[in-house]
């Protein structure tokens, strides 16, 4: 895996070609991806759920005809902490289920703001052109000024809900209050209230909705003992829905209820420890189940400290599942009210900890569309959250906060670095075929290797038994790595024992499962398998795999950059060679002011067609992969003469004869500008932290920095007889 084939090569070529020189429009959700996704959505199978539920829909209002509570289905009832509760679903056994809504700046605690421009990965990603479905109890108030026309009442529900804005102001306000800005502000939502949920997700799903919130959950007080962390039908549905239409993803907030001792007979502890009091569809295989957490996050997006907020439901699930999956923002969220076009509201609850995640996972999309021309399947998706997500307390997942403290900056990295330190493979298995390959770690981080998949719905095994450990997984796929006779297997818990930290062994009840090698290096073998057989002879599943070294390339700018041989029309760009490397050269003709840009293999370039006397500047870097490049060169500068062309250079001064100098913007992202008196075509040159000149030139209005690396840099001026110098941080 660590070595490119001339077809790899050409493959990467034409990449660069297409990354770099076409303009991306590709952040939006375009029509015709749309019906790229509608391809691979199982649409009949879609419309037979759909029609299903509009049968369950029917029975529920007959139901509630007969018991004179048809009142209570049309109009949403507040109960006396202001938590919205509705009537919405009826189990086979004839239970009612209850819809309540989970109320007890979120960009900082799950990292999305390092997405935005001038964000660590200079991504500037904010949604626009994407769609996301948010089901509520009602729909917000279309009119509120931070929606900027882009809520659409989907379903033309008449009911404005305060929750309901909350949860979308969460989501979509664009700033004008900058303390509730949401976190993917340039996008547009579909707003529902929750009585068609189902319905209406199924339908959307197969018109290629990507990711809906869901910030209500069922009623933990309106429920049997057995169906806490029980698989019922209506996570059979939902989990069913997930199947059918592999792009989509539901992700909905695991509710308030650790200190409600609703669960008398919880499958481990007693009442009051709060575990065991998921419901409903949060007990689904393939959704996202979001905790709440309390954070502590620095101004560089690194989680300093995390707990579970202690109103956030806790697991297991009765068959040991890993839920809830991942933790959002906890704390007190700013954001739009219902009360009036310019008014806003603060809460808590994992009612706000899940639109966070959810409008974070559409810019991930936003962001792999961006990056990799495409969208990722909702196990790709799921899996890329939970592979990249902070770690809380002991190493590995817990029945608290699942796999930990979400991590956008961590999971772009992935998507960025995808075939240079990081590998995603989407694939499918047959029934009894084992898949393998090999992979080399990079040494500078712990080697990771996640499996997830969106699993065939299970059987109802939950009819009335009380913490039934029956696994729902249906197939069992395992990841397995090995090196050198050694096998290294994946986390799992312990239902029977809940607040026990996570082993390694033989996980039979997840369809999600992560290897870790702190220490990793050199070669390991990554092998994929699966336990008895496959419901429908085949699995689709999605593999990531981090800190490994896929090529030889690295970041390192190329050394001994210099002018070669020259005749009387050409000349020759010479630099120390890197294996399985493609260059990047730009030349500047000074006149022009226009850089072209040319791509080799080799380690030299040649100019040709240069006029006598013209001035030029040139520089190269590395490109690893279309997304990955190394910093430029220090540009050489030189004025054509033939065969006796040579670099400019440079006056160079001592520490002693150097003056202060004023920089501005700083921290920069396109261009520095001096804000002192300096002499037109001044030399100045820019050195990083190692000492290492990183640019140089002659100062003639702004210095030119969008294509250094983010980091500490120094600028140094010549101003006759002395050297201004000064600090600057790019962006």
């Amino acid at each position: 895996m660590n070595c490119i084939s001339n077809t790899q090569k050409y493959s990467i070529f034409l990449l660069i070609l297409i990354c770099f020189g076409s303009v991306l429009s590709l952040k939006a959700q375009t029509f015709r991806e749309k019906q790229e996704i509608k391809k691979n959505t199982n649409q009949m199978q879609l419309q037979a759920l759909i029609q299903d539920f509009e049968k369950e829909q029917g029975q529920l209002r007959s139901k509630l005809i007969a018991s004179g509570m048809e009142n209570d289905w049309k109009a949403n009832q507040k109960v006396l902490d202001g938590t919205v509760v509705a009537p919405n679903g009826l189990e086979p056994d004839g239970t009612l289920l209850y819809y309540s809504t989970q109320l007890s700046h979120s960009g900082e605690v799950t990292r999305a703001n390092q997405l935005y421009s001038g964000g660590s990965l200079e991504a500037a990603v904010t949604g626009k052109g994407m769609q996301i479905g948010i089901w509520d109890a009602g729909v917000a108030l279309e009119t509120h000024q931070e929606y900027k026309g882009r809520l659409q009442n989907a379903d033309q529900s008449t009911l404005v809900d305060p929750h309901g804005t909350m949860v979308t102001g969460a989501i979509l306000s664009v700033g004008i209050q900058p303390k509730a800005q949401g976190i993917a502000f340039d996008a547009n939502a579909l707003g529902h209230d929750w009585t068609r949920d189902k319905i209406e997700v199924a339908e959307a799903a197969a018109n290629g909705l990507l990711v809906s919130n869901h910030s209500y959950g069922i009623a933990t007080d309106r429920v049997p003992d057995w169906y806490f962390g029980s698989y019922i039908k209506v996570a059979q549905d939902w989990d069913n829905i997930m199947y059918h239409a592999p792009y989509y993803l539901m992700v909905t907030a695991a509710g308030n209820a650790q200190r409600s001792k609703d669960n008398e007979v919880p499958n481990y502890g007693k009442s009051v420890d709060g575990f065991d009091l998921l419901v409903g569809f949060t007990t689904a295989k393939n959704g996202l189940v979001v905790a709440a957490a309390d954070t502590d996050i620095d101004t560089s997006g690194d989680l300093k400290r995390a707990i579970v907020s202690n109103y956030s439901s806790l697991g297991p699930v009765d068959d040991g599942r890993i839920k809830p999956d991942i933790a959002g923002d906890g704390g007190m969220v700013m954001s739009t009210a219902a009360t009036g076009d310019q008014n806003y509201h603060s809460a808590m609850g994992t009612s706000m900890a899940a639109p966070g995640v959810s409008a974070t996972l559409l810019l991930l999309q936003q962001y792999h569309k961006e990056l990799h021309n495409g969208y990722m399947r909702a196990a790709t998706l799921k899996g890329l959250a939970l592979h990249t997500a902070d770690d809380v307390a002991s190493p590995g997942p817990d029945y608290n906060m699942g796999w930990g403290v979400i991590n956008a900056k961590q999971a772009g990295e992935v998507l960025k670095n995808k075939d240079f330190s990081s590998l995603i493979r989407e694939q499918s298995i047959d029934d009894g075929k084992t898949l393998s390959f090999k992979v080399k770690a990079n040494g500078k981080e712990p080697l990771s290797i996640s499996l997830s998949w969106t699993d065939v719905p299970g059987e109802v095994v939950a009819r009335g038994a009380v913490n039934n450990p029956a696994p729902v997984l249906v197939n069992d796929l395992d990841v397995r790595v090995v090196k050198e006779g050694e096998t290294y297997y994946p986390w799992k818990l312990n239902p029977m024992d809940a607040t026990k930290a996570a082993v390694k062994g033989d996980n039979k009840v997840d369809p999600y499962e992560r290897i870790d090698i702190p220490e990793a290096n050199g070669e390991y073998t990554v092998i994929v398998s699966n336990k008895g057989r496959l419901a429908k002879g085949t699995q689709d599943f999605s593999l990531i795999v981090s800190g490994v070294a896929v090529t030889a390339c690295t970041l390192d700018a190329p050394h001994n950059f210099k002018l070669g041989e020259a005749n009387m029309e050409s000349l020759q760009l010479q630099w120390d060679g890197l294996p399985e490397t493609l260059y990047e050269v730009q030349v500047q003709s000074i006149a022009f002011d226009e850089w072209q840009t040319f791509y080799t293999w080799d380690t030299s370039y040649e100019l040709d067609a240069l006029e006598l006397g013209e001035r030029y500047a040139a520089k190269v870097r590395a490109v690893c992969t279309p997304n990955v490049v190394s910093t430029f060169t220090e540009t050489i500068h030189f004025e054509f003469k033939g065969d006796v062309t040579e670099a400019e250079t440079y006056q160079t001064y001592t520490a002693e004869e150097s003056l202060r100098l004023q920089v501005f913007p700083n921290p920069a992202m396109n261009e520095l500008y001096i804000d002192s008196t300096i002499a037109p075509n001044s030399p100045y040159q820019i050195t990083n932290t190692s000492g290492g000149t990183v640019a140089q030139g002659m100062l003639n209005g702004g210095i030119e920095v969008s294509n250094l690396a983010t980091g500490l840099y120094t600028l140094a001026i010549g101003d006759g007889q002395k050297l201004r110098r000064a600090k600057f941080i790019k962006r």
